[in-house]
Order: structure tokens, then sequence, then C-alpha cells
């Protein structure tokens, strides 16, 4: 794939205000990193690509996600935001296999999405951005003292073993037996407790020191949010001490270089422990 064509402004498609055409998993992937925490999102249509940022009812989790034009056949926007229902373009977009083109455009002035996918024609309904909740701001400056980058694999090990005994899990920072540095993601159940040690060999990297970071969080969240992340990613964790946890991974090769189309952080509030 030779990446996004690029498009001069002629007056077709400064009408039409965006188009874009890419397979199916780009846009599918990118879609389904949102749907566990909300409904609806604003859609911004920038000019290196779309993103998104989204935060469920509880204000317990967000999302922010973005899909690079260089990973789309052909892009062209001319900024703004659209209000999107996330299940809605998802069921439309899974009518479709996942190298199949998909185009999507908009009508600027019957404010509604056109999307062509596999010979299936369908229009969707806009939501007015205004209407949709107010997009929450990943701060850049939360300094989280404990970085490593894990498996996918082994974070959803973790996640899975934590289900069997409890509503929550621990991820903290700690020593091994052998005295060396290790990520343990812990659950206490009312009879039943769950250990996964994550040693420095296990890890794909570790930038942290024993007791750096050490937070509780509900599994109901990190379940849903686990289901899209690629089997194959290595997910970066940042931690502290009853603070949020952020997730940062890239998803979809665009190609045999390895390059990835969209990158994702997702940031989780911490169960805070009275005393």
């Amino acid at each position: 794939m030779s990446g996004a064509e690029t498009v001069s402004a002629d007056a077709t498609e400064t009408e039409a205000g965006f188009k874009a055409i890419g397979e199916q998993q780009y846009f599918a992937d990118f879609f389904e990193q949102f749907d566990p925490l909300a409904d609806e999102m604003k859609l911004h249509l920038d000019d290196g690509g779309l993103f998104g940022i989204v935060v469920d009812p509880a204000s317990v989790g967000m999302c922010r996600d973005s899909l690079d034009r260089e990973a789309l056949e052909h892009y062209s926007a001319t900024g703004g935001v659209i209000g999107l229902n996330i299940s809605r373009i998802l069921d439309i977009l899974g009518m479709g296999n996942s190298e199949d083109l998909v185009e999507l455009e908009l009508d600027t002035e019957t404010r509604k999405l056109h999307i062509q996918v596999d010979g299936l024609s369908y229009t969707l309904a806009l939501i007015d951005p205004d209407s949709i909740r107010k997009e929450p701001e990943i701060p850049d400056d939360l300094d989280l003292p404990a970085t490593m980058t894990v498996d996918f694999a082994d974070l959803k090990r973790g996640i899975t073993a934590a289900d069997m005994v409890s509503d929550h899990i621990r991820f903290r920072t700690g020593l091994s037996e052998e005295g060396k540095l290790a990520v343990y993601i812990e659950a206490e159940g009312d009879t039943d407790d769950v250990d996964l040690e994550l040693t420095h060999e296990k890890l794909v990297a570790i930038d942290a020191e024993p007791g750096d970071g050490d937070s509780l969080f509900s599994l109901d969240y990190l379940k849903d949010i686990k289901k899209p992340i690629p089997k194959d990613a290595e997910v970066r964790i940042e931690l502290g001490e009853e603070h949020p946890i952020k997730f940062h991974y890239g998803h979809t090769e665009m190609g045999e270089d390895g390059e990835l189309a969209g990158d994702c952080t997702i940031l989780l509030a911490p169960r805070i422990q009275s005393d």
C-alpha cells in the first residue's frame, strides 16, 4: 500500500468536506477501541488522519485513538468534527471483510455520512457534536514513576486469572525472591488469591524501582478494555501509587515494514482504598 494519495482541494472535495477510502480493517480497528467505553463519539477530521477521545459515563475510563492517513488509499479532509454512534458504524463496517475497500464520504448539506462497503451503500445520520459529552483531556503532565512494556498475552493472562477470584485487580512493582525487579498482577478474593509475577526476563522493557507503582483497579473495565487490543501487541503501561494507570499500544499493521496505522492510549482511574 502506497499510503493516502495527495488530493488537491478542488471544488467537489471542498464541498464534500471529508472523504476516506481504505481497507475495512483499518476503520474497524480504529472504532473498536472506543466501543468498550462509550456509545457516541466526536470524530475529528484532521489533515493527518482521524482521531477521537471518549470517556465512560462514570468518568473512570477514557480512550484516545488515532488513524493515520498513510494507512488509507485516499484521504481528504477540510477539518471539523462530526458526531457518530459507535456501535452503528461498527455494525455497518462488519458487513464487509478485513481487506474490502470501504469509502466514507461526508455530505455537508445533509450532514450525513455515506458509507460503501463490499457493494453495500449506507447513509448514516450523524449526531450533533454539541449534544455529545465534552471530551476529556488526557493529561500529558501525568508523571507516573513506573513504566513497563509487556506482551499483551501476559496482560490478558493476568486479567483473566484475576477475574476468577475478584472484582478488582492490583498492579504493582516489587522484588522477586531472587531480588530482581518484577511487575505483579494480583487479585484477592474471599477465599482464593491470584498472583502473576512478570520478572525482568518476561518484560519487554521496564523503567521503575520497587514500590514505584501500586494501584487497584476495577476488573469490569479492564475486561472490556482489553478486548480490542491486538493479540500480538506490546502494551506500554505507566503506573503510580493510587494513581490512574495508562495503557498505550499501536494497532493494525500497514504493510511489510511493520508500521502501525493506529495509536491508542487508555487511562483508567484507580479504586482508592480507605485506611
